[in-house]
């Protein structure tokens, strides 16, 4: 039972969205009283998000469908410059072209969970670059930099990690808290924004932003971090094998985003069930309570309600019935993931290494190896024992394709055209 009174903080707590809070009474206080506004960031690195942004997102459609206003923040201006939290490199510099084309890209992702436009709680898209491009640089150094302590800021984990591995951190990036900071602080002027959500090695950066809105505002502001995900095995949420998985159709079909939440660990069936679908929780409840081989209903009902927040119930029906198609009666489905190949290359005999790294299936030829050698890998639904196997005409099917397999589970057809 929640101890919170607002709807808000009270549906991310029940579903498991809640790592920590800063204040977290007056802000339950705030919640209930009436509509807040909240913002998590995003940064346009690549013309699609990831499975990994999955759950900020399903915290902003929370807060919407709680009667708050949630905004979106693009992080246009701090995608020049690069987020340290996590990682070794250095990101690489994009141009405003590549910046404005993913930034599109993304969108089309949000349009899915939020319902934008101009009322009280509707969501906002709002980018960064607005405010940061048009910085004077020494005055942003007088008026904003003079609240930060290097020595406090060395002491962040997104800084120390990199520190204490000797990989190098540009003065670029040391200088994003900062801007990350100032984000919270604008966005406040600008749109009364008193919350910031993130994961929870975002916390740092976020109390940044209430400190600095306290000493350049005297505003109230607010964190809230979720869990970082991982599998019940440990694993990143969202990278397999074969790449990222991304939320866009043009990135990764809805079959295969499909599949991807079929194959989840049965540790993790209700917990996703939570973060991952809109159903209500007694229901979920229910689906958790399987056990044996009955748990695998509960991951495709996860599949096919996941895949219908991204790409539509459609899309998502379509894909379960390929599935059920494809496993259980043994069909080739002609809406499985399709490579095209063209035929003069097909016909003067194609290795079969070359075509499973194409389709998506294996990351690489020494992965195929591996793969042959364990019997992963099928053509037509035969395992493959000749890596240096070249498919031709022989090989096609009565539909014109060859089904490439790895595992039961991933499917692709090759078509010559």
């Amino acid at each position: 039972m929640s101890a919170y009174k607002s709807d808000f903080l009270n549906v991310l707590e029940s579903r498991g969205f809640i790592h920590q809070v800063s204040e977290p009474e007056a802000l339950d206080a705030l919640s209930a009283k009436g509509p807040i506004t909240g913002y998590i960031g995003f940064d346009c690195t690549a013309p699609s998000l990831h499975v990994g942004s999955l759950l900020p997102i399903m915290m902003l459609h929370w807060m919407q469908q709680t009667g708050h206003k949630p905004i979106a923040l693009m992080g246009g201006g701090t995608t020049r410059v690069g987020d340290p939290s996590g990682k070794d490199e250095s990101r690489k510099i994009l141009t405003d072209a590549d910046i404005a084309e993913n930034l599109a890209g993304i969108h089309r992702v949000f349009d899915r969970f939020l319902k934008f436009g101009t009322g009280k709680t509707d969501a906002t898209m709002v980018n960064n670059n607005d405010w940061l491009a048009p910085l004077n640089y020494i005055d942003f150094l007088r008026d904003v930099g003079k609240h930060f302590s290097v020595n406090r800021m060395l002491s962040f984990d997104s800084v120390k990690m990199r520190l204490e591995r000797q990989h190098e951190l540009s003065f670029l990036e040391f200088n994003y808290m900062i801007l990350q900071a100032y984000d919270f602080v604008e966005l406040h002027k600008r749109h009364g924004c008193i919350l910031q959500m993130g994961g929870s090695d975002q916390w740092g950066n976020i109390v940044n932003g209430i400190d600095l809105g306290r000493r350049m505002a005297n505003a109230q502001l607010f964190a809230l971090t979720s869990p970082l995900l991982t599998t019940s095995a440990g694993a990143k949420m969202g990278k397999t094998a074969a790449g990222a998985v991304w939320l866009n159709a043009d990135r990764l079909s809805a079959y295969d985003y499909w599949q991807f939440w079929r194959n989840t660990e049965d540790a993790d069936v209700e917990r996703f069930l939570k973060l991952f679908t809109v159903m209500p929780l007694d229901e979920i409840k229910k689906l958790a309570a399987l056990q044996g081989q009955e748990i695998n209903e509960a991951k495709k009902i996860l599949a096919t309600e996941a895949t219908a927040l991204v790409h539509g119930r459609t899309a998502a029906d379509a894909a379960s019935e390929t599935a059920r198609k494809t496993f259980e009666e043994g069909a080739i489905a002609g809406d499985l993931p399709t490579l095209e190949i063209s035929r003069a290359e097909f016909e003067s005999g194609a290795p079969v290494l070359g075509l499973f790294v194409k389709a998506g299936l294996v990351a690489s030829n020494g992965e195929a190896r591996r793969q042959i050698k364990g019997g992963g890998l099928r053509v037509n639904d035969v395992a493959v024992s000749d890596e240096k196997m070249a498919l031709a005409p022989k090989d096609l099917t009565p539909e014109g394709v060859v089904k490439l397999s790895m595992g039961r589970k991933r499917h692709v057809l090759l078509k010559p055209v």
